[in-house]
């Protein structure tokens, strides 16, 4: 089969997250492993360092990614969704699968898929364990999909465990309350392998303390090695810190969002913990480089990301209620003009939430990624009129910027958000 052969046959045959949803969810490990033992347990050939998080930890996975090869590892990462191609799940040294080896791997393993009937996501990780075993990486940094406890990629044995942080997500399969959503994410803690905790939320961190000593693992927050010194933003995010472990850090993130922080202090409190540990000799000035050279490192797409400075255009994949209101934050700096917010959701996402989190002042429009689980923009528009969000109706993301564009001073802000899948569709992001 050719590649667009392959990609086809994966998105309908197999119950795939992004487009169906809760439905498309197979709760358990039974079908990870099942495929692991077929494909003689590809995740016990190399070291691994697992990352979950509500928000967070897709930006974390590349940082430490970065930081590793700056020390000359050869790295695997994994992570999900994508936003413009598949082969952007599985990476080596920020390099993605290739298309000829995806399309052969299906082939050769079609037989595995139809006696199993995994799930796409349970699949795509069966395949990167496997191409990561077959490129002989030295570490591989998984990132969960959903949850962590009964994610597909919890059987691997990692060497640490990160947890950036806990907020209302996936509400449906994970939990209604924090506590219930923290439980799951605690999942990954293993018996006797450390893990960081990126911020410190007091009302669950005894959940994850609790985990911890259930399995005799140590555990830190971020704050009880890392220190704030100061903040300041350019072109990049600059940040003067003080590492228990490490003494100073002068950090240039090419993210600028101010949202990084808390990850850039989780992944570098990280590295503190497992080098104290033994587990990996770290040395300062690459950690700083990897920070540093991060998206040239990774490419890191959709992560407040400038697309356009004349106009000025910023997209950002934030989708949940969390990840908006860091982002409102964020935008508050960058505004001399008005704001326009091209808003596009998914429709299992939970609305209320997310929409007064959104300023009042500012210009809507309403889109809809082309994706079966987007929420209809005109549902979306009569929801926000509900609660005072006066707007417009253009389906297409390109379109809703071409028309924002003939509309808007030239001081004012295009931020466009909601869904990784609308950031996926804007022709700018390469």
């Amino acid at each position: 089969m050719t590649y667009d052969e392959v990609i086809h046959f994966l998105y309908n045959s197999l119950p795939v997250f992004h487009r169906e949803g809760k439905k498309a969810y197979k709760p358990g490990l039974d079908n990870i492993i099942a495929l692991c033992d077929q494909l003689n347990n590809p995740q016990h050939s190399f070291k691994s360092l697992h990352i979950a998080g509500t928000n967070g930890k897709g930006s974390s996975s590349h940082f430490i990614a970065s930081i590793l090869q700056e020390h000359g590892f050869k790295v695997g990462l994994y992570t999900s969704p994508h936003l413009k191609s598949f082969t952007e799940r599985i990476k080596i040294n920020g390099i993605e699968v290739s298309k000829d080896w995806v399309s052969s791997f299906v082939s050769e393993k079609k037989n595995i898929i139809q006696e199993v009937s995994p799930s796409f996501f349970e699949w795509t990780v069966a395949m990167a364990f496997s191409y990561f075993k077959e490129q002989q990486v030295d570490w591989a940094i998984i990132e969960t999909g959903l949850g962590g406890r009964l994610d597909s990629t919890n059987i691997i044995m990692p060497s640490g465990c990160l947890i950036t942080n806990i907020g209302y997500d996936h509400q449906d399969i994970l939990g209604n309350s924090l506590e219930e959503i923290a439980f799951e994410k605690a999942g990954i803690i293993k018996q006797g392998i450390p893990v960081t905790i990126s911020e410190y939320q007091p009302e669950i961190s005894d959940i994850f303390i609790g985990k911890a000593k259930e399995n005799q693992a140590a555990i830190q927050f971020a704050k009880e090695d890392i220190r704030i010194v100061k903040v300041s933003k350019s072109q990049t995010l600059e940040l003067d810190l003080e590492s228990t472990h490490f003494g100073d850090f002068k950090i240039y993130s090419p993210y600028v969002g101010t949202y990084q922080i808390n990850n850039i202090m989780g992944v570098l409190a990280w590295c503190s913990q497992l080098d104290a540990m033994g587990f990996i000799n770290f040395y300062k000035e690459k950690v700083e480089l990897g920070i540093k050279n991060s998206r040239i490192n990774t490419q890191l797409k959709g992560r407040f990301e400038m697309v356009s400075n004349d106009p000025k255009i910023i997209a950002d994949t934030a989708h949940n209620e969390s990840g908006i209101r860091l982002l409102m934050d964020q935008i508050k700096s960058e505004l001399i003009g008005e704001l326009w917010i091209i808003l596009g959701m998914v429709a299992d996402k939970d609305l209320d939430l997310v929409l007064q989190i959104l300023p009042q002042n500012a210009h809507y429009i309403f889109c809809e990624s082309n994706n079966p689980r987007s929420l209809k923009a005109i549902n979306l528009l009569a929801t926000a009129q509900e609660i005072g969000l006066i707007g417009t109706v253009i389906e297409d993301v390109n379109e809703a910027i071409a028309f924002v564009k003939s509309k808007m001073a030239h001081d004012d802000v295009i931020l466009v958000t909601g869904s990784t899948y609308l950031i996926a569709e804007i022709d700018e992001i390469i």
